[in-house]
């Protein structure tokens, strides 16, 4: 789909007209265009315009657009040096460090494609996405996490390279002496090993790397993994100007985009869409400041608020929740504070109404997907706000509802359907899953999976969901891989895994199962062999044994019943 051919929607009262534009209550106009940007023109660009004001504060070290982007620019000529080519594939194995930002657009600058992987990998899960993907070269940590791990992949994979940073390299001097003397237990020895390249020896270098062409409406930026209705990840393949597209769009709501008075928490991963989007990228575009936290804790945070007096606060409802559960939000000053964006997950009532009265700021909740680069729509920021509902499309963003058994019907006014949507920020297909692509794409529009109802402002209400798939506290979970790796154990005769409530996390996985004859392991022993082999978002809240598990007429393990039984909406 082009920019220039926004589609028309059925979703209207009385004209050809989208409801919504009706009474569009974001402060921009919703019918826009959004020409072709590459990521890397995107940040020398901004870099050209800000200069030496600040883009990263990482724990009190700044760094400036300028060092960003010659981080980047070495990082770009680095990769050539090692032979890093137009569309090769570079991974980021990375929590939120300003490694992550300046080998980000490097290797996109490189021509390169952008695999990023989630810090909470098993080594099993990283090397299927790095075989699955084509990933060469990978960035990490020499942190006791990830180091190992990535070692191990590139031991029994394809993988041809790691690229090794420091935290402690990063970090003021003071806290970096603290680091090396304090956090020993946290660090791993990187090996002496001719495939292993310090990321610092990469980047010793001028900056002067040797421009690529990129065509940002079709040359892909970043492949960003995704479970899909099936559970078996998928590549989501995001353009350049899919995501630099889906910047401006959110930029575009934001009725108070003042660069100088522009800092965000990003505490929320970067590995992660939402924040890739909504907190990286956005932030890059307008010229703001990223308060950058390696990983959330509440006390960090509130710390980081009070330090930098950041103006805006993405997050995913568990953060909400676990920032309220602390002591320490009584100490925390929310003044400068004036949006949080809340995503990931369906954000509960009472939370947002007591975030909201703690702070003192507007919590606004939107709705994305992997494939859509990040966001679909959102709540305003200012005037009317919907608890419940995820609000108006961005600008240049159709959505409408359909038939969930004949995608290809809309649905009537005011009845509930599947959410489809187009615009700019769809993505450009999965990588290497013809098969996945028709199964989603009706012409232009993308199919969620979801189910919605649109009221008569124009605002969208998800009250049904069609896939299997788990969100905890962000992150989506499949059911289907925890179930095979229950298999393993020779006990285990039929397993099902769903989605319960959990006050923290949204949800939390919960597995059932049924035993082989003579059989009589319980459930906490059966937790405690599982939890160890699975993501830590993955595992298992508890297991339930039981004589025998639901199924259909025709002899299939009965998800939709299991649910029914356990009183939780199929």
């Amino acid at each position: 789909m082009t920019d220039s051919a926004l589609p028309a929607s059925p979703i209207s009262a009385s004209t050809d007209q989208p409801i919504w534009t009706t009474h569009y209550n974001h402060p921009c106009a919703w019918d826009q265009q959004f020409e072709p940007l590459s990521l890397p023109d995107m940040l020398f660009h901004t870099a050209g315009r800000k200069g030496t004001a600040p883009l990263l504060d990482f724990m009190g070290r700044k760094f400036s657009y300028a060092e960003t982007a010659q981080g980047a620019r070495r990082v770009a000529k680095g990769l050539q040096a090692l032979g890093v080519g137009k569309g090769d594939r570079i991974g980021l194995f990375l929590p939120n460090v300003p490694h992550y930002v300046a080998a980000y657009y490097g290797a996109m600058a490189a021509g390169a494609t952008v695999v990023n992987f989630s810090p909470l990998y098993t080594a099993d899960e990283l090397a299927h996405q790095v075989a699955d993907s084509g990933t060469t070269i990978l960035f990490t940590l020499s942190a006791a996490a990830l180091l190992p791990t990535a070692i191990k992949v590139l031991n029994q994979s394809g993988l041809e390279r790691l690229v090794v940073g420091s935290v402690a390299g990063a970090l003021p001097a003071g806290k970096a002496l603290f680091y090396r003397l304090f956090k020993g237990k946290e660090v791993a020895e990187r090996p002496d090993d001719p495939r292993i390249t310090s990321f610092s020896s990469l980047i010793d270098n001028d900056g002067a790397f040797s421009p690529v062409p990129i065509d940002a409406m079709h040359d892909i930026a970043l492949f960003q993994y995704t479970g899909g209705t099936t559970g078996t990840p998928k590549g989501a393949m995001l353009s350049h100007q899919n995501l630099s597209a889906n910047a401006r769009q959110v930029n575009a709501i934001d009725p108070r985009k003042d660069d100088s008075d522009d800092r965000i928490l990003g505490v929320l991963p970067f590995f992660h869409v939402f924040a890739n989007t909504c907190v990286l990228n956005r932030t890059v575009l307008n010229g703001g400041e990223i308060v950058m936290l390696p990983r959330f804790d509440a006390v960090a945070a509130l710390k980081a608020i009070n330090r930098t007096k950041v103006t805006a606060l993405p997050g995913v409802p568990t953060m909400y929740q676990a920032l309220l559960d602390n002591p320490q939000i009584d100490k925390t000053d929310f003044a400068s504070l004036r949006a949080c964006i809340s995503g990931g997950a369906p954000l509960a009532a009472e939370v947002k109404a007591r975030f909201e009265q703690v702070t003192g700021a507007n919590v606004v909740e939107g709705y994305g997907l992997t494939e859509s680069s990040g966001v679909v729509s959102t709540n305003p920021y200012e005037g009317l706000n919907k608890p419940g509902t995820i609000g108006q499309p961005l600008p240049g963003t159709t959505v409408r509802l359909v038939d969930k058994e004949d995608p290809t019907k809309d649905v009537a006014l005011g009845e509930p359907g599947e959410i489809i949507f187009a615009g700019p920020q769809v993505m450009c297909g999965y990588w290497n899953r013809p098969d996945a692509d028709e199964e989603v794409f009706i012409g232009d529009f993308l199919r969620t999976g979801d189910v919605g109802v649109i009221d008569e402002d124009g605002y969208i209400r998800i009250v049904d969901r069609i896939k299997d798939m788990i969100s905890v506290g962000g992150f989506k979970v499949f059911p289907s891989q925890i179930e095979a790796v229950l298999y393993q154990h020779p006990a285990v005769k039929e397993a099902l895994v769903i989605g319960i409530p959990d006050p923290y996390r949204g949800e939390s996985p919960k597995a059932f199962v049924a035993l082989q004859d003579d059989e009589t392991i319980d459930g906490p022993a059966l937790v405690a062999w599982l939890n160890p082999q699975l993501g830590k978002h993955e595992r298992v809240a508890a297991i339930d044994i039981r004589e025998a598990l639901p199924k259909t007429l025709i002899g299939k393990l009965d998800r939709k019943e299991l649910r029914r039984a356990e009183g939780i909406a199929a």
